[in-house]
């Protein structure tokens, strides 16, 4: 698939791994439509990217407003790529010291946000690209999702985040095989400890921490790891139904 002319949603395009895959995307030639909640930031950030880029408030766990964002798309031309950066985390044990559970409604939102909001943004984006021409190699799109690592290597806490992002990963292979029959690949990453606003917000001691678990480069992931490994993804027509972990070789402990 070529980024050329291409035409392309981001969720959660407004910060973070979708802001650079945002920005990515466009030096590769796609217009890309960037679905976020964050206004402020989606608006300036199409204003900085120019023609192009449009921005559309959009809540992936809402139906109507996913749609919304995808005929926005399908209105500059044909969807081809959907890219899923979009979700929330959230610290809490099963039950905690004092022996109290895990509070249900912290679980189901993270769930819904990561797991029910990535499979809104694909089904419907893949709809969309169902309906457009074949390209020569006959894809019509490519959809690439985001889990985490802590999928595989959950540490204490990460019960409810794990859990989202694991059925990511258990959605890659079924996806890729009823879509198939329309020429769209699905793919998903796995990152491991990357720079993002949220761990920039930690103390510069409690960042030289966490990197200590990566084996090589020893670092955290930039942003553009995970955008460049998308662009790779969509340009390899051979790449489909695969989780891929992007991580340094960690492997997070138990704490």
């Amino acid at each position: 698939m070529k980024l050329e002319h291409a035409v392309a949603l981001v969720s959660g395009g407004a910060s973070g791994l979708g802001e650079a895959t945002v920005r990515r995307l466009v030096s590769g030639g796609a217009r890309v439509v960037v679905a976020d909640r964050d206004a402020k930031r989606g608006v300036a950030l199409a204003a900085e990217l120019g023609d192009g880029v449009t921005f559309v408030e959009t809540d992936v766990t809402s139906a109507e407003q996913v749609s919304s964002a995808i005929e926005a798309a399908t209105a500059v031309g044909p969807l081809r790529v959907a890219v899923s950066c979009a979700g929330v985390g959230w610290a809490a044990r099963t039950i905690n010291r004092e022996g109290e559970p895990h509070a249900l409604d912290l679980f189901q939102t993270v769930v819904n946000v990561n797991l029910i909001g990535t499979f809104n943004v694909l089904r419907l984006a893949a709809a969309a690209m169902g309906k457009a021409d074949p390209t020569e190699g006959g894809e019509r799109g490519v959809i690439v999702n985001t889990a985490s690592v802590a999928a595989y290597d959950g540490q204490i806490g990460q019960i409810a985040y794990a859990a989202s992002k694991g059925g990511v990963i258990s959605m890659t292979l079924p996806a890729a095989r009823d879509l198939a029959p329309v020429g769209v690949r699905v793919l998903t990453i796995a990152p491991g400890l990357m720079d993002t606003p949220m761990l920039g917000m930690l103390p510069d001691q409690a960042r030289q921490a966490l990197v200590a678990n990566v084996v090589f480069p020893r670092r955290l992931g930039h942003v553009d790891d995970y955008a460049l490994m998308v662009e790779q993804m969509i340009a390899n027509p051979y790449w489909n139904g695969e989780c891929v972990r992007l991580d340094g070789a960690l492997r997070m402990p138990p704490k």
